[in-house]
């Protein structure tokens, strides 16, 4: 799958499920540098140089620096919370609201409660939330299995709703084969597999529930489950521990390929029945800041929205710099996604016969959930 990075045009509020039409942002695709004329059975490979040539697309994150596209786990032993943790995401993510201190991108959440019944969700969501709802927060508490068409009813639902951004399975055995808690771990890592490489065809994050194992490990995440294949082939893993199966408080350990390892330590408001962050363990890295970008956004501002030229017009503008103009444009490809995150600035590079022509162009701050109709995959 070519993952040169595109953009769309603006649409309307994240809040409503319409799919938008894509246009091309980096048209210096790996096709153009010859990879894609090798024989079908070689092995297709990219140099260090075409692999800084293009732009490519960062998972979009769900909830900033904590969820992403992608398959994750979320486990814990039976009773812990984890059902009132989902449908916490689950409103959060839906109505665009703001996770403790973590920023949250709102979008269309399908949540396959397949433990629950009706009765029990209305009950659980009208204590935690009240009463007043939303239509991008759908339930199922039937599914098919895995083997047996799930793949086909999710995409029947992205169909039907393509700003959708997360899907919750509870749990992994209600879609797993009859059996499958004695499978081996080629058993494991494929069934995971073939989740990712649905999450990943549609760029939406699955976050996949189940249970830890009786027997303790020194490392809580050897504790999950089944054999180290569901962890190996999962983006990232949340699990969520307490010592004693009656206390409010508990510890959320977080690993990902995406985000930073923390540690969070909660406490359950029995009351309302939601987590609440007591105190965040594991201080979260922040980027430094870049100079080249920081040179780059003053070109843009509310008066003077949109910049185009040659990628040398643009390295003699940032002289002070004394970078050159393929290097520019390398250190611009990098970092195409910050400049989107933390500046609010579109980039856009495009071969010519007559070089890189590049665009910068200030976005609004858009709505919760609206990353993905400025970057999305080819």
């Amino acid at each position: 799958m070519d993952r040169t990075l595109k953009t769309a045009a603006p649409f309307s509020s994240a809040g409503t499920d319409v799919e938008q039409p894509p246009m091309q942002i980096c048209k210096s695709s790996i096709a153009e540098n010859g990879a894609e004329r090798k024989p079908q059975s070689s092995l297709r490979t990219i140099t260090i140089a075409e692999l800084y040539d293009t732009a490519y697309k960062a998972p979009a994150p769900i909830i900033d620096n904590l969820l992403y596209a992608g398959t994750y786990l979320f486990v814990g032993a039976p009773k812990v919370g984890k059902s009132f943790f989902m449908a916490q995401l689950a409103y959060h993510v839906s109505n665009g609201l703001s996770l403790w201190d973590y920023r949250v991108h709102q979008g269309t959440v399908l949540y396959l409660a397949l433990e629950d019944d009706f009765a029990r969700l209305q009950k659980r969501l009208a204590r935690m939330y009240g009463t007043e709802g939303n239509e991008l927060l759908h339930f199922a508490i039937e599914s098919k299995q895995l083997s047996d068409g799930l793949e086909e009813q999710l995409e029947e639902f992205i169909r039907l709703h393509p700003a959708t951004r997360l899907i919750i399975i509870d749990t992994l055995q209600k879609v797993r084969e009859l059996g499958g808690e004695k499978f081996s771990y080629a058993s494991d890592y494929e069934i995971v597999t073939r989740l990712k490489r649905f999450s990943d065809k549609h760029y939406v994050c699955l976050l996949v529930v189940h249970h830890t194992r009786k027997q303790g490990a020194e490392d809580c995440f050897d504790t999950i489950s089944g054999t180290n294949g569901l962890m190996g082939a999962a983006d990232g893993a949340f699990i969520l521990q307490k010592e004693k199966r009656t206390d409010n408080k508990a510890v959320l350990d977080v690993v990902g390929r995406d985000q930073q390892d923390q540690r969070m330590l909660l406490t359950f408001d029995r009351e309302r029945c939601i987590w609440q962050l007591t105190k965040l363990e594991t201080e979260l890295w922040k980027d430094p800041p870049d100079p080249v970008l920081e040179a780059v956004v003053q070109l843009v501002t509310d008066s003077t929205p949109e910049w185009t030229g040659t990628a040398s017009e643009l390295a003699a503008l940032l002289g002070e710099l004394e970078l050159k103009p393929n290097a520019l444009s390398r250190r611009l490809n990098v970092g195409v996604n910050r400049l989107l995150d933390e500046y609010s600035v579109a980039y856009e590079c495009n071969r010519t016969h007559t070089g890189r022509q590049i665009r910068l162009v200030l976005t609004p701050p858009f709505p919760l959930g609206e990353r993905n109709a400025l970057l999305i995959y080819s």
